[in-house]
């Protein structure tokens, strides 16, 4: 029994009496899972539970991994449906290979979806390099020079996997050219052995919609960088007092503000005895 509510203390010890195992505090989404699995349904209430509503399962059974315990429900109706179990040394290590196990399954729900692969290894930008190439040779001017690089772009990418590899990158973009050269559109880079083989023998394929979807979204971060014509940049304006703005060349003048201190009697210098201080001098 799974139910996503609690189980009162009584029903538990007359189900486990009769040998029923019983899990609570489940949540919503695993009993879809589990309803689905298991040709069971999901009822809200025992009074309208009928035979039919049960599903069906061989092995129900509690298991210790690492330091906690999981239950397994093996042997189901549907066996369609199944639970992976990832593990990792620590969260970070976990989550990414969670992300990596997405990846993988859509990528191949959208190989299976559109029916359109590619062979993988960099054959595919090699080959888009070669031709753009070619056409660049049929063009002048600024629009050929845009092409030629868009063409080495396209390289980039075998010549990345082949530095990733530990191979010489200019090495491996040659012997790539010449198989693509003779006809082989399908050679990429083997990354364990560094040779150049068939990608679609050796089963190494990708989906068309991943590749093309790359290559636009490349494409338009590219273009959007080149539209930047320049930066605007803001600079802090110094204000005087009061807030306002201070005029040009004023910038230097805030050593003077220590003279307004002086005392109201200073007037009287003229008459201070014994100085003999000439006449016309005051």
């Amino acid at each position: 029994v799974f139910t996503q509510k609690g189980i009162d203390d009584m029903a538990q010890h007359f189900l486990a009496k009769a040998g029923v195992i019983a899990y609570r505090r489940i949540k919503k989404s695993d009993l879809k899972k589990l309803s689905k699995a298991t040709g069971a349904n999901i009822v809200t209430s025992l009074d309208v539970l009928t035979p039919e509503d049960l599903g069906e399962a061989k092995l129900v059974e509690d298991r210790q991994v690492g330091a906690g315990h999981l239950t397994f429900v093996s042997g189901c109706k549907n066996p369609d449906f199944m639970s992976l179990l990832l593990r990792g040394g620590t969260k970070q290590v976990l989550d990414g290979l969670e992300r990596a196990l997405d990846d993988a399954m859509h990528a191949v729900q959208t190989a299976i979806e559109d029916q359109n692969l590619l062979a993988g290894g960099g054959a595919p930008e090699t080959e888009l390099y070669l031709r753009l190439k070619e056409y660049a040779t049929t063009l002048k001017g600024r629009e050929q020079l845009a092409v030629e690089k868009f063409a080495e772009a396209m390289a980039i990418v075998p010549k990345t996997l082949a530095e990733n590899a530990g191979f010489s990158p200019i090495d491996k973009l040659v012997a790539l050219k010449n198989k693509h050269e003779a006809g082989g559109k399908n050679f990429g880079l083997n990354g364990y052995t560094g040779e150049i083989v068939d990608m679609w023998e050796m089963g190494v394929v990708e989906p068309m919609r991943v590749k093309t979807q790359a290559i636009q979204s490349a494409t338009d971060a590219s273009i959007l960088i080149l539209r930047i014509d320049d930066v605007i940049a803001s600079k802090k304006t110094e204000t005087g007092p009061g807030g306002r703005p201070m005029p040009p060349g004023m910038g230097g003048m805030g050593g003077m503000g220590g003279m307004g201190g002086m005392p109201m009697g200073m007037g009287g210098m003229g008459g201070m005895p014994g100085m003999g201080m000439p006449p016309g001098m005051m």
